[in-house]
């Protein structure tokens, strides 16, 4: 690989930790020479790794102005998250779960429930879902999966603040499990999809209250 590959890509997982620590906002201009001073790199890089997290649409290129984080929509929220869905259900049919697979989806269950922090608990739930389809062996799908929750993480962290929502969506996650653990992977895919669509349905109508 590339130094001017490994540099991009090394700019673009700053960029997408900055969103997942709260640092970068919807709507937030990006400022390529404050960044490059920051990361000790050129702006080449910069545009290179913006223009990528463009194709994904979790930036948004304004003529005459530069890069800024893509606000949410009610349009791109339906479509992401039924996408995320299908991609998610698909891997998580064609995987294998161990002991110890299984043990860490227990294990960031209650992570999940444990936290108080609405920021934490968001990143929880995207490691969990990560967790659900680490072992599915394609390599192409993974990489679209992470580019789309990269961009649904501003979604979660917008709205996911209702304490209900949270208790219904872990007794989902309780049921995945428990379907796993019996070896059912087309139950666990089943309620899978259903948690998917609550999400959806629970985004879709705080973006019309907006």
């Amino acid at each position: 690989m590339s130094s001017k590959i490994i540099l991009r890509n090394q700019v673009r997982e700053h960029l997408l930790k900055q969103m997942q620590q709260g640092a970068l906002d919807p709507g937030d201009r990006i400022n390529l020479a404050a960044l490059a001073r920051v990361l000790k790199v050129s702006v080449t890089p910069i545009r290179e790794a913006l223009t990528q997290l463009q194709q994904s649409h979790i930036v948004r290129a304004i003529p005459n102005c530069g890069f800024i984080i893509a606000e949410v929509n009610h349009e791109e929220a339906k479509n992401l998250y039924e996408l995320v869905a299908h991609l998610e259900v698909l891997a998580l049919e064609q995987s294998t779960f161990d002991e110890a697979a299984i043990e860490a989806l227990k294990k960031q269950r209650t992570l999940i429930a444990e936290t108080d922090e609405p920021l934490e608990r968001v990143n929880g739930y995207m490691e969990f879902h990560r967790l659900l389809t680490a072992n599915y062996n394609n390599s192409v799908v993974q990489q679209i999966l992470k580019d789309l929750k990269s961009r649904v993480f501003f979604y979660e962290r917008e709205f996911m603040s209702d304490d209900s929502f949270h208790y219904n969506s872990n007794e989902q996650h309780d049921a995945i499990i428990a379907a796993i653990e019996e070896d059912n992977l087309p139950s666990a895919a089943l309620v899978l999809k259903m948690n998917w669509i609550f999400v959806q349905d629970y985004i879709e109508k705080q973006l019309f209250i907006l």
